[in-house]
């Protein structure tokens, strides 16, 4: 009880009730009797109790020596939370915390019943928890008073930030009274929190616990290299070999979450999603199943599972990569919370191996790389499961005995044993047959890092292909076909992998590939008979290496004959290149004949100068320079004089002006 003798006796009594044996690391930093009445920037691991290490913090703040609160009438502190669950879940942390100091506590969240909120603040709270644009929203109405605000708490302030809520932070922050403490608890501690401490807190104290610095030791990370077709067969493989009592799957997206529940639920596993879309109504009933064990894997965006705290969670699945550090650390969180042990398995496409690679070094993480459960590994580990269950070591009932005796009398003992297996086994999905993958073409991170500074570390090469088997893909350039869509089409339809891929020559029709002679055989017989590989993609077996030349004329350029040897230097096949230099000028014209026409012209006009003077040409005054004026007047004498007096051509009779024409004409 060294612990609680400096918390308000309240706090202590509650602690101790819940099952409190001793504080977290950050829960005794906070509650420093020296800090009280300070500012604080608090960071700590995910699941080290921050929502209980707050309300110990600025306890004493709010009851000012007191026992317990007097009448509820306007707030004495402010709690904001990114998400409505997390804010829900501050508000439950509270509720039982402050039970014994008379402590009424309200929430204003996003997707509740705004009208009754504000009946709940006009009947007075000491505490309230909410989201910030629905806090934003009641400030703007005048239902939240801030005017006797003593403190003021952001939980998962980067997440708040990165969500887009910096506006609406500000804005309640600065509504609050300048005089109030503000507290700031955050996993990470990036260079926006520092900025938003620096202009809304008062010589903040920095608080960092001990364990921040390292790994997270009660989680073990595992990062299970599949090939993409594997993907979603290894998060089955995943759940089925740990068989936590709750377990958590992050994707990326919403519809990344809705395929995923779908293709789960038809495998038999109690599935629930967590998502956006959903309304505050289903997703509230979605934790309830989970908490209540009617369900017992949560589908998940980041967004939505941020900061929620789900009873017995010992597994955490990342079906898709995080996309930065904070992210790894905040997912992998909800697991190893107060004391327990849990699992944060990655699903690694070969293709994003390095990428996790990067990822695990930049969140200082020491990840066992490995291939997934298998499905004779799965199959073991539910016989050690069966095995240790505890319903094999009961004694048998007074009333179980006769129909005991009955069975065995009747059957045979193995007969027995076997229908228990299968009725233990029953429930369960099957587990898949995955493809293994090769982890030695992986290097550690120091050998990547070996390099000299700023240049990548060079790439290690490639093991000699050896013997091989060619094969012919009825696609080729005319088809826009490409290595980056072939590869991975022979990977899915065949069973290889990458490496097991040698040359590949493209033509105009078709394809050939090298196949790795100890996995030709295989692959062709699972292509099957047809030897269609998909979409009408035709696969035919070759006798040997393809023959390249086969059907081309000489030379290199099929159709066009032999290609002279271009040497630019100016000597070639066919003799000396011709310069630019050796050709006479273009204005020497000196024994060539005149244009058709121009010689008699010339001669009529007097002139001896070369026709090809455009100065002279027929038709052009002389020392005509292209001015316009000469043209005008030309063109009016040609169209007064020569033909005024013309009558019109006969077989196109001039046609009468339609009316539209004569109104157009007559309005000018």
């Amino acid at each position: 009880m060294t612990d609680y003798e400096r918390l308000v006796p309240a706090m202590a009594s509650a602690l101790a009730k819940r099952g409190y044996t001793t504080l977290t690391p950050v829960q005794k930093a906070v509650a420093d009797p020296d800090l009280e009445g300070a500012d604080l920037l608090v960071s700590a691991q995910t699941g080290s109790g921050k929502t209980v290490a707050f309300g110990l913090a600025f306890a004493p703040t709010l009851l000012d020596g007191e026992e317990r609160f007097g009448r509820a009438s306007v707030p004495l502190a402010l709690a904001i939370a990114p998400t409505r669950e997390l804010a829900l879940q501050v508000k439950r942390e509270l509720e039982w915390l402050y039970g014994e100091t008379g402590a009424v506590i309200a929430s204003c969240v996003g997707g509740m019943d705004i009208r009754t909120e504000r009946r709940a603040l006009e009947r007075g709270a000491q505490i309230v928890v909410g989201t910030p644009g629905r806090l934003r929203d009641h400030i703007d109405r005048g239902a939240l008073d801030l005017s006797r605000l003593k403190a003021v708490v952001l939980d998962e302030a980067d997440e708040m930030l990165d969500l887009g809520f910096r506006e609406d932070l500000e804005f309640i922050l600065e509504a609050a009274p300048d005089e109030r403490r503000t507290l700031m608890f955050s996993a990470t501690v990036p260079r926006a929190i520092e900025e938003l401490a620096r202009n809304y807190q008062r010589d903040a104290v920095r608080v960092t616990t001990a364990a921040e610095k390292g790994q997270h030791g009660d989680i073990a990370y595992r990062a299970l290299a599949v090939t993409p077709h594997d993907r979603e067969n290894a998060i089955i493989n995943v759940l089925r070999f740990y068989e936590a009592p709750t377990a958590i799957v992050f994707c990326s997206t919403r519809a990344a979450v809705n395929h995923l529940t779908a293709r789960l639920n038809n495998r038999g596993f109690s599935v629930v999603a967590l998502s956006g879309e959903l309304s505050q109504n289903e997703r509230t009933h979605a934790l309830q199943a989970m908490r209540d064990g009617r369900a017992r894997v949560c589908i998940a965006t980041d967004v939505a599972a941020r900061g929620i705290d789900l009873p017995n969670l010992e597994l955490v699945v990342h079906a898709d990569l995080p996309t930065n550090p904070e992210t790894l650390l905040h997912r992998s969180g909800r697991t190893g919370r107060a004391g327990r042990k849990g699992v944060s398995a990655l699903i690694v496409p070969v293709p994003a191996i390095r990428r996790a690679e990067r990822l695990l070094a930049t969140a200082k993480i020491t990840a066992e790389w490995a291939n997934p459960p298998s499905a004779d590994e799965i199959l073991r580990r539910d016989d050690e499961r069966l095995l240790a269950d505890p319903v094999l070591a009961e004694p048998v009932a007074d009333d179980e005995a006769e129909f005991t005796d009955t069975l065995l009398s009747t059957l045979d003992a193995r007969q027995i044993a076997a229908a228990f297996v299968r009725l233990y086994r029953k429930g369960r999905s099957a587990p898949e047959d995955l493809r293994e993958v090769d982890l030695t073409q992986r290097r550690p991170a120091r050998e990547r890092r070996s390099g000299e500074a700023g240049e990548p570390a060079p790439r290690p090469p490639r093991d000699a292909f050896g013997p091989g088997r060619w094969i012919s893909i009825s696609v080729g350039r005319k088809q826009n076909a490409e290595p980056r869509w072939l590869i991975p089409m022979l990977c899915r339809a065949g069973g290889i992998t990458r490496n097991e891929i040698g040359a590949i020559r493209m033509q105009q029709d078709e394809t050939y590939v090298e196949l790795a002679e100890a996995s030709a055989e295989a692959f062709l017989e699972r292509i099957g008979p047809k030897q269609i590989i998909e979409k009408g993609i035709r696969l035919t077996k070759l006798d040997g290496a393809p023959d390249m030349t086969r059907g081309k004329p000489a030379g290199d350029r099929p159709g066009r004959g032999p290609r002279k040897d271009r040497d630019f230097a100016g000597e070639r096949e066919n003799g000396p290149r011709e310069r630019a230099s050796d050709r006479p000028a273009r204005a020497d014209f000196a024994g060539k004949p005149a244009r058709k026409g121009w010689e008699k012209a010339a001669q009529a006009e007097g002139r001896s100068r070369s026709p090809q003077d455009r100065d002279e040409r027929p038709g052009k005054p002389a020392g005509f320079k292209g001015k316009t004026a000469d043209f005008k007047g030309k063109a009016k004498s040609f169209k007064d004089g020569a033909f005024a007096d013309k009558p019109p051509r006969q077989d196109h009779p001039a046609k009468a002006a339609s009316p539209k024409r004569k109104a157009r004409k007559s309005n000018g």
